[in-house]
């Protein structure tokens, strides 16, 4: 489930997993698949310090109208847009021990883009992280260091409801451990 986060430019945004059989992530209006995220971030932590990074990640901008209702397709309620289509092919599991993030999610990326790809194609948005490591702009969105590190902890953990059997997939445990050791300022005093 996406869960509320803090960003400079847009005050309180959604980021997160919103569908368990799913490794596209969301922020706000911006989709993209957790394993590119964790390419991106190893990008950014091989670039080095001192440095501003700049770099384009590849997301699926969509609007409003497209996005559809996240509560209504977890109840089975009202299928509209594009997560309405996401939980029509994956629903929502019936026993409550069963919701958790599937580490093999990543499998489904070939559905996920043929429905997403109904709405939009993908763009890229254009990332910088000052030299500082204070901040990192993704497209429209703003994050100080701290805001970016709670993204992070996040995908690492498997968001609510975590990782099935607490066991990420490797290519989070490989970005995990690329961030830890790397000399970039944006991943000083990492939370994990």
């Amino acid at each position: 489930m996406p869960l509320v986060f803090s960003s400079l430019s847009h005050g309180d945004v959604a980021f997160g997993f919103f569908n368990i059989e799913t490794d596209m992530l969301l922020l706000n209006n911006y989709f993209f698949f957790a394993t590119d995220f964790a390419g991106y971030v190893a990008e950014i932590a091989e670039h080095g310090s001192g440095r501003p990074y700049n770099g384009q990640w590849h997301v699926y901008v969509l609007e409003d109208r497209e996005i559809g209702n996240l509560m209504g397709a977890i109840h089975a309620i009202q299928f509209r847009g594009f997560i309405g289509e996401v939980y029509k092919t994956f629903p929502f599991p019936e026993e409550r021990e069963a919701f958790r993030q599937n580490p093999d999610s990543c499998k489904t990326r070939g559905t996920i883009e043929e429905i997403i790809s109904r709405y939009r194609q993908p763009t890229t948005v254009q990332v910088t992280v000052d030299e500082s490591g204070d901040t990192i702009d993704i497209g429209d969105y703003l994050f100080s260091r701290e805001g970016f590190h709670a993204l992070l902890r996040y995908v690492c953990v498997g968001g609510y409801p975590r990782w099935k059997n607490d066991i990420p997939p490797v290519y989070v445990q490989k970005m995990k451990e690329q961030a830890q050791n790397s000399p970039h300022p944006l991943f000083s005093g990492l939370p994990f």
